[in-house]
This record gives structure tokens, C-alpha cells and sequence, in this order.
């Protein structure tokens, strides 16, 4: 009784591929481990996107935080700077009276704005040495204003690049650290094998 080439091939094919077998879980499951792999797609990441922020708020203070899309910083943004240059402003107006009028006075005239306030003709309501001390108080303030606004816009341009670092930063779900109980049945013995799970998922 012959056999013909075709019923060779189609015995061939049933035959049954064998599985690769990793050793290593084989190992670990006996131990109690668990080996599950998690993938997940990676965010894209823009290493210009920082430079960038910080370019923009440098250039306009506030777009660098719209560039982030966190538009409710650009009114904060505004505000501060705004009242940073408002207190300079007064300040230096305030400081160039006092000194005019100081000027004045050293030069021997009597008609600036706070020689007689009150028009009663008494000589000057406000003295020459309170000119001066108004002039430094006002000079100081001025100063310090000025100091207080250049920090605020400093600050205006690292907000932008660490918020668009902390942007791009990976907080996915799916890196984490936990235990939890175990609980699993022995196949050959029948008997359950519990304890604590160290889950790690990268």
C-alpha cells in the first residue's frame, strides 16, 4: 500500500507548532509573580516648545503663558506689571515736584507749588528740608518700584519655560508604584497561593 507525496504534505501541515515558553515568567509565576506587559504610546515631546514660551514672554509678557495655553496667567501677568509701572510712575512724578521745587528754593525763588499751599502768605508752608526728605523717600520708592517690576517680568519669562517643561513632563497613569493582595490557585496542587502583589507598571 502506497502513500502518495499530497497525504505526506497534509500531515506535515496538522502537525502542531510548539509555543516559545519564557523561562524566566515560567520562574517568577511559580514564585508567586506576576509578569503583565502594559504599553502604552509615548506623548510626543517638543524640546523647542520651553525656548520658545520664553521667547515670546521676553518679547510680550503674557505670550509665553498663551503659547502654553494657560490663558487665566495673562490677565495675573498684566496686573502685576501693570501696577509695577503704575507705582514707578507716581513715584517718579512725585520725586521730580519735590525736586524742582527743592532746585528752587536753593536758588532763591519762592513760587513753586509748596512754598504757600494755603495762599495765606506766611512764608513757606512746606520747608526746605522736607523737600529734600520728600525728594528720597520718593527717589527710594521709585527705585524700588522699578526693581520690583524688572523681578516681576523675570518671572513672567521662567513661568513660561517651566510651565512648558512641567507640560511635557510624563504624568501618565500608567507609571506607578502599588501593593496590592494576592490570591491565586496552584493548578497541580489545588491550593491557593495569596499574598502581597508589588505591581509596577513603566
Amino acid at each position: 500500500m502506497g502513500f502518495s507525496q499530497q497525504d505526506g504534505k497534509k500531515k506535515t501541515e496538522e502537525q502542531p507548532v510548539p509555543t516559545a515558553i519564557d523561562s524566566l515568567a515560567m520562574d517568577l509565576e511559580g514564585e508567586g509573580i506576576t509578569i503583565e506587559e502594559v504599553t502604552y504610546e509615548k506623548k510626543r515631546i517638543n524640546p523647542l516648545g520651553p525656548s520658545k514660551a520664553a521667547f515670546y514672554s521676553a518679547v510680550l509678557p503674557g505670550l509665553g503663558q498663551a503659547y502654553n495655553r494657560k490663558y487665566w496667567k495673562v490677565p495675573l501677568v498684566y496686573g502685576a506689571l501693570g501696577t509695577g509701572i503704575y507705582v514707578y510712575s507716581i513715584n517718579n512724578t512725585e520725586y521730580r515736584k519735590a525736586r524742582e521745587a527743592f532746585k528752587r528754593r536753593r536758588a532763591g525763588f519762592t513760587d513753586d507749588e509748596f512754598y504757600d499751599i494755603n495762599g495765606d502768605g506766611n512764608g513757606p508752608d512746606i520747608s526746605s528740608e522736607a523737600l529734600q526728605d520728600a525728594q528720597e523717600a520718593r527717589q527710594r520708592d521709585r527705585d524700588l518700584a522699578l526693581v520690583v517690576t524688572i523681578a516681576l517680568y523675570a518671572l513672567n519669562i521662567i513661568d513660561a519655560n517651566v510651565d512648558a517643561h512641567l507640560k511635557q513632563y510624563n504624568v501618565d497613569e500608567d507609571l506607578s508604584l502599588d501593593f496590592k493582595p494576592y490570591l491565586d490557585l496552584n493548578p497541580w496542587t489545588n491550593e491557593p497561593n495569596y499574598g502581597m502583589a508589588l505591581l509596577i507598571k513603566f
